[in-house]
């Protein structure tokens, strides 16, 4: 590893269901095309690494998303993604809009 961090920004982003999600990571995550697209594939990507060789060649991995659509409002697909984020290894950053 290179003691770096992919940040991978996706505010301004449209992102309304868990498939647009994985829409907007795939290209600067890197995710193969058999990527599962679901939120154990998303986990084995992130935790267990040995799937995204752009993500295994970070130390961490931080993803910015806006408080809107996915992560505007209490919705249970949102709250387990970002579960799945440790905050240590992998962070998701909610950003309010201004």
């Amino acid at each position: 590893m290179t003691n770096s961090e992919l940040i991978v920004d996706l505010r301004g982003r449209p992102i309304e269901t868990l498939n647009d999600f994985w829409d907007a990571v795939a290209e600067p995550c890197g995710l193969p095309e058999w990527f599962g697209r679901n939120l154990d594939a998303w986990s084995d990507t992130i935790e267990t690494r040995g799937i995204s060789e752009v993500i295994d060649s970070h130390d961490i991995l931080i993803v910015h998303v806006d408080q809107r659509g996915l992560f505007g409002g209490d919705r249970r697909e949102a709250k387990v993604l970002a579960s799945i984020f440790d905050g240590k290894q992998n962070r998701l950053v909610v950003h309010g809009l201004a």
